[in-house]
C-alpha cells in the first residue's frame, strides 16, 4: 500500500505539472491507483474532472473496476448501463469487470448471459471471460456447462489456451470425484504450462495429491527442480503438504532435510507441516522428536506445535506425556497461540483424577495467560485433587463462590468423595 501511495503521488505531481501529458489510457491507470488508495470518492471525483475527450472506453472501465472491487453493486451496474448506452461495453475486460461483480454476489446464473451477450455484440472473450464463466458452472456444480464452455474455449483460443484454466476445470472433476477426467485435463494443463513457471507447478502438485496420484507429484516435483533455477519455501511447502496428504512421511522428512540445506530463509511452518503429519498418523513420538531436534538447532518454532503433540499423546491415552508436552506448549510465549478446548479439559480432569495437587496448581497457573482460570472445570479439578490427598478444600471452595460459580451436580459429587 506504501507503494501504492508514492506511485499516485508521483502521478498526481507528473500530471499537474504537465511533466507528462496524461493519455486517456493513463488516466484510467490513475484513476484505478487513486481507487485503490483513496476509495471510491476519490476515484469518482478523478473521472469527474477528467476532460471529455479523456473519458472513453478505458477510464469508464477504470472506475467500472473501481466499484466491482469495493463491491458497490449499484453503482456498478448502473455505470455498466451507461457504458453500454454510450458505446464503451465493447472490450472482453468490462464485460470481465461485471461477470467478477456478479461472481462476488455469488448470482452464478448471470454469468453465461453475459457470456452470450459478448458474442452477439461481436466482443471476442479471452482466457479470463471463459475462466470466470466456467468458474460459474462450477460453482454450481453443472459439469456439462463447464465442458461446454471449455469446448468453446479449445475452438476459439486454440494456442491461446492457458494452464489455468485446464486446472481449474480439473479441480472442479476432483471435487465431482471424476479422477480420470481430471487427470486428463491436468495433462492439458502442463502442456500449457510454462516450463520456468513454479507456481503452476505447485498448483499442479497439489491437485494430482488431492486425487491420490503420487508418481505424478514426484515427477513434477523433479521437473521443477530440473526446469527453474531455485525452489523458493512457497515450493517446499506445497510438496510437504502433499506427501503428507499421500501419507508419504518418509518421503516428507526427505524433502525437509532438502529444505534445511538449500539456504532458503527459515520458515518454521516448514517443518511444522511434517510434525502434524506425524501427529496425524499417530507417529507423535517421531513428531516430539523432530520438534526438539529444531530447538536443539536453535531453531524456532510454531507456538501450537507442542500442543499438537500433547493431543497427539491424549489420543494414545499416554496422558503423562501429553500434560508435559502442554506445558512446554504453554511456556512458550505468544499471543496467537491457539489451544484445543477439549485437550485442556482432558488435561484438567487427569491431573484432578490422579495428578498431584503441586503439578496441577503449576497447570491451571500457567494458564492463565491462554483460557480463564475462574472456569469450572478448573475447579473442579482441584477440588479433586484435594479429596484425594485429604487437603483443606475451603479455599478453592472460596475461589469457586468469588468468581460467582455455584455449586452443581458434578460439584456436589466431588464433595461427596471428601464424606466417604
Amino acid at each position: 500500500m506504501t507503494l501504492l501511495r508514492s506511485n499516485v503521488k508521483v502521478s498526481e505531481w507528473m500530471n499537474k505539472t504537465e511533466t507528462c501529458i496524461f493519455s486517456p489510457a493513463e488516466h484510467a491507470v490513475q484513476l484505478d491507483l487513486i481507487g485503490k488508495v483513496h476509495g471510491i470518492l476519490s476515484a469518482e471525483n478523478y473521472f469527474g474532472n477528467l476532460m471529455d475527450n479523456d473519458k472513453n472506453e478505458k477510464t469508464y472501465g477504470a472506475l467500472l473496476n473501481c466499484y466491482v472491487r469495493q463491491c458497490q453493486t449499484e453503482k456498478s451496474i448502473s455505470h455498466w448501463q451507461k457504458m453500454k448506452e454510450l458505446g464503451y461495453a465493447s472490450t472482453s475486460l468490462a464485460y470481465n469487470h461485471i461477470m467478477s461483480l456478479y461472481t462476488n454476489l455469488e448470482q452464478y446464473e448471470k454469468i453465461p448471459g453475459l457470456l452470450t451477450e459478448m458474442k452477439e455484440n461481436n466482443v471476442s472473450p479471452d482466457n479470463v471471460t471463459y475462466r470466470i464463466c466456467i468458474n460459474s458452472y462450477g460453482a454450481r456444480s453443472n459439469l456439462e456447462g463447464i465442458e461446454r464452455v471449455l469446448n468453446e474455449m479449445e475452438h476459439h483460443l486454440g494456442n491461446q489456451m492457458d494452464w489455468n484454466t485446464y486446472a481449474i476445470v480439473a479441480n472442479f472433476y476432483i471435487k465431482a470425484g471424476l479422477s480420470d477426467k481430471a487427470n486428463d485435463a491436468l495433462k492439458k494443463s502442463e502442456e500449457k504450462l510454462d516450463k520456468k513457471d513454479g507456481s503452476g507447478y505447485n498448483f499442479l502438485i497439489s491437485l494430482y495429491a488431492t486425487i491420490g496420484n503420487k508418481a505424478e507429484v514426484l515427477r513434477l516435483w523433479e521437473l521443477e527442480k530440473s526446469e527453474c533455477k531455485r525452489q523458493i519455501n512457497r515450493d517446499y511447502m506445497t510438496m510437504l503438504q502433499s506427501l503428507v496428504k499421500l501419507g508419504d512421511l518418509e518421503g516428507a522428512n526427505e524433502i525437509l532435510k532438502d529444505w534445511e540445506s538449500c539456504g532458503n530463509v527459515y520458515d518454521l511452518r516448514i517443518p511444522n507441516i511434517v510434525v502434524v503429519g506425524y501427529c496425524e498418523k499417530g507417529l507423535v513420538e517421531k513428531a516430539e522428536a523432530l520438534l526438539k531436534e529444531l530447538i536443539e538447532k536453535g531453531k524456532a518454532i510454531i507456538p501450537n506445535s507442542w500442543a499438537v503433540i500433547a493431543s497427539g499423546y491424549l489420543e494414545k491415552g499416554e496422558m503423562a506425556k501429553a500434560v508435559e508436552c502442554m506445558k512446554a506448549a504453554l511456556s512458550v510465549k505468544n499471543k496467537r497461540r491457539k489451544l484445543n478446548p477439549r485437550v485442556i479439559r482432558d488435561i484438567l480432569s487427569w491431573l484432578g483424577d490422579e495428578g498431584k495437587v503441586e503439578d496441577l496448581e503449576a497447570f491451571v497457573a500457567s494458564l492463565s495467560n491462554s483460557i480463564p482460570v475462574n472456569n469450572r472445570e478448573v475447579y473442579h479439578a482441584l477440588l479433586k485433587a484435594n479429596v484425594r490427598s485429604g487437603k483443606d478444600i475451603g479455599g478453592v471452595l472460596e475461589q469457586m463462590k468469588a468468581h460467582n460459580i455455584d455449586e452443581d451436580e458434578e460439584t456436589k459429587k466431588i464433595l461427596s468423595m471428601k464424606k466417604q
